[in-house]
């Protein structure tokens, strides 16, 4: 396990060394200018080549990489905003993370297991009313976007039964109203994915001997069924992870929430570079993770599963 975890971590540098170059280059073939809101404000021709040289910009792309690389590995320094003149990636990015992961990760978990915990009773009530009821949520959850939910919940909890928030951040129920407009989803996916599986594992040879050696129902569907059955649950699980915080951007606008994923978004329709790589080397970060927690946990509930350089 700890060679496997360690060959990972290698391939994650080299994956987010990777990621860090192709966007730094990607970047540079966007037309637009980087300085084009600063542009708007009539910038004398000397306060713009401070701005270029400040930033780099007057220097080929590969040398602003290669810099960009050196305060990274050194400082730890992903740079400074050029919208927000004096604002770090770096700081933002400790500053406005952990209120994206805060709302992110409780619908997260909110969403899993209750979409887990509904997608066995819909497959061990099936063709039944449970079922039905179900497979309906589901089917609504996953056609309505999380941007027409959001506006409803406020109407119904803030406006008329005045129980809830209807935007802001600070207080103990403002991220109520955000978890549940985010959950919503991953409620319906995990549901659906959990109903299929649960209904091919259950019909399997296995579970049919465990039946007949006189297993008790219970023990049929807690020790065979559900840890077999969550398997591909886990699979869609790293790439939520990291999409907690680049995914709720919809939604903490919605609220009025200060969250990272506004940075993110921003900083691709204003060309802010630094903001850019510095936001997508944490997300890549992020995934690279979550699939590596993935692999592990793969391990952990079907032993069958082994972690070896095999």
């Amino acid at each position: 396990m700890l060679k496997y975890i360690l060959k990972r971590i290698g391939f994650m540098i080299v994956t987010l060394f990777v990621i860090t170059v192709t966007t730094f280059y990607l970047m540079h073939t966007v037309p637009g200018d980087p300085l084009g809101k600063m542009a708007q404000r009539n910038l004398p021709p000397q306060v713009r080549a401070n701005f270029e040289a400040k930033y780099g910009l007057n220097e080929p792309v590969h040398k602003q990489l290669f810099m960009f690389l050196k305060n990274f590995f050194t400082d730890g320094d992903l740079g400074e905003s050029i919208i927000y003149p004096g604002m770090k990636v770096t700081s933002t990015i400790k500053k406005n993370a952990p209120i994206s992961a805060k709302i992110g990760f409780s619908s997260l978990v909110v969403g899993v297991f209750i979409g887990i915990l509904f997608g066995i009773i819909a497959a061990l009530n099936r063709n039944r009313w449970p079922d039905y009821v179900i497979i309906f949520l589901a089917i609504v959850g996953v056609t309505v976007p999380s941007f027409v939910l959001a506006p409803l919940l406020q109407y119904v909890f803030s406006v008329k039964l005045k129980l809830l928030p209807a935007y802001g951040w600070g207080s103990k129920l403002s991220w109520v109203l955000p978890m549940i407009a985010l959950s919503f989803g991953t409620i319906a996916t995990y549901a659906r994915y959990m109903r299929s599986s649960v209904l091919e594992v259950i019909n399997s040879d296995y579970i049919l001997t465990a039946e007949a050696k006189g297993v008790s129902y219970g023990g049929v569907i807690r020790k065979h069924v559900l840890r077999n059955a969550i398997i591909p649950s886990l699979t869609i699980l790293g790439g939520q992870i990291s999409g907690i915080f680049a995914g709720s951007f919809v939604i903490e606008k919605i609220f009025s929430i200060p969250g990272l994923g506004f940075y993110l978004v921003k900083s691709v329709s204003d060309m802010d570079f630094p903001m850019i790589v510095g936001t997508t080397v944490f997300f890549g970060f992020l995934f690279l993770v979550a699939q590596l927690v993935v692999d592990i946990l793969y391990g952990i509930v079907d032993p069958r599963i082994k972690l070896s350089e095999d």
